[in-house]
């Protein structure tokens, strides 16, 4: 069995178009929700057959760690709830699976472009550099070896995704599915092309010099972004 689990705060009214994709033979969905969200997510859960796990502490690491801990499935993948998932996904992961993938992710494009630069953005995602990897790729890992690392780290309150796969580099096999997720570009409609590229580079610059803690980095990219 394949566990998605999506984090969400406040999610209800953007989420319903990525459930709509969320159909297969054997899928348990979680909604963790942070404990702050109030738009009444459980009515959405229900309409969808999903299991919604109101988590203990608020935060992306927090939140998917409780989710994993909520779920059944020897899978697990873990999906924003703004992105769109391959409709062929659970035939891509456990094909993966089956051929010895332990850890991977998918490429992306965006559901619009609002700079025309996005596309080399997307492009850039089918290649294994740590700095073309991010969350909105959606991330499958089977149980075993998530438990194995310790889920996300409980620090990283931004780049947990980044770091969980540090840690498996070199221990575990990892492998980008050349198939595309379609991820939402509302962070750059709100806030420029430029501006997003250069929060994006200040903060993942200060993560790999390993000189700046997880609250440090929240903090600047919270104020270079709207």
């Amino acid at each position: 069995m394949i566990s998605i689990i999506i984090p969400t705060y406040n999610e209800a009214e953007n989420i319903q178009a990525c459930l709509e994709r969320l159909k297969g033979d054997d899928l348990e969905i979680i909604l963790a929700d942070s404990p702050d969200s109030n738009d009444g997510l459980e009515k959405v859960a229900e309409n969808f057959g999903c299991r919604y796990l109101k988590t203990k502490k608020s935060g992306r690491n927090h939140q998917m760690n409780e989710g994993a801990s909520f779920a059944k499935g020897d899978i697990l993948y873990f999906v924003h709830a703004d992105v769109l998932v391959h409709p062929n996904f659970e035939e891509d992961i456990l094909k993966k699976i089956e051929k010895g993938t332990e850890i991977g992710c998918y490429r992306f494009v965006f559901d619009h472009y609002p700079n025309p630069i996005l596309y080399i953005n997307s492009f850039f995602t089918r290649f294994p550099m740590i700095w073309c990897r991010g969350g909105d790729q959606t991330l499958f890992i089977k149980k075993n070896v998530f438990q194995e690392l310790n889920g996300f780290c409980n620090e990283h309150c931004i780049m947990e995704d980044y770091d969980i796969l540090l840690r498996s580099k070199d221990k575990y096999r990892f492998e980008i599915i050349q198939k595309n997720v379609v991820v939402s570009s509302r962070k750059y409609a709100k806030n420029g092309f430029w501006r997003v590229q250069v929060a994006n580079f200040n903060v993942m610059r200060k993560y790999l010099k390993k000189k700046t803690t997880p609250i440090e980095l929240q903090n600047i990219y919270k104020k270079l972004l709207k």
